[in-house]
């Protein structure tokens, strides 16, 4: 039995259609999709692993808040780094991190100075967490006792993905303030 689906498309832009036709086998016996809906979009929409995030797929739209959204896996051969410019956009919503260039890769940095050396491991443990629920690892320095470094950028790529922002949003989103050397008062 062939059913005819009608998807409307939500987008935060100017949207290329404002609905497809899903036609053919769309569920299996047990309800579960035959047909992988992204490989669809990305057929009729032009829909790309590499653009901002709408409903879990990717367009070339922002408006949404970054820490809302999820990292999506970086097995795509058609993921490319962002340009200085698209980072430049995005860096203002991630509050105290650092755009930096090394050698031509771009990538996210923020440092902490930490009460000691066990509570930088600590505060490790709080951004290992929640890069393990994203499946967005950055990389992490314990320097001398007390000062804590994390790099953010997509090694598969070679540069910054919008992962890594959405990454460095939720660690803001942390509340490492226990952890943290007070500010001498001024």
């Amino acid at each position: 039995m062939t059913r005819m689906l009608r998807v409307p498309l939500l987008s935060l832009c100017k949207p290329k259609v404002s609905s497809v036709s899903l036609s053919g086998t769309l569920l299996g016996t047990h309800g579960g999709s035959s047909i992988r809906v992204t490989e669809i979009l990305q057929n009729h929409v032009g829909v790309s692993s590499n653009r901002n995030s709408l409903c879990g797929f990717r367009t070339f739209c922002t408006g949404q808040d970054l820490s809302s959204k999820k990292c999506v896996p970086c097995n795509s051969k058609d993921m490319q780094p962002m340009t200085e410019q698209a980072a430049n956009e995005l860096i203002s919503q991630v509050a105290g991190w650092n755009l930096v260039n090394e050698g031509g890769i771009f990538k996210l940095n923020r440092s902490w100075k930490v009460k000691s050396f066990t509570k930088g491991l600590e505060l490790f443990k709080l951004i290992a967490d929640v890069a393990e629920a994203e499946g967005h690892h950055p990389d992490l320095h314990l320097v001398g006792w007390n000062n804590v470094t994390i790099e953010i950028w997509t090694h598969a790529v070679g540069g910054l993905t919008e992962n890594d922002f959405i990454l460095a949003a939720k660690i803001n989103g942390l509340d490492p303030q226990h952890l943290l050397r007070r500010k001498a008062a001024t």
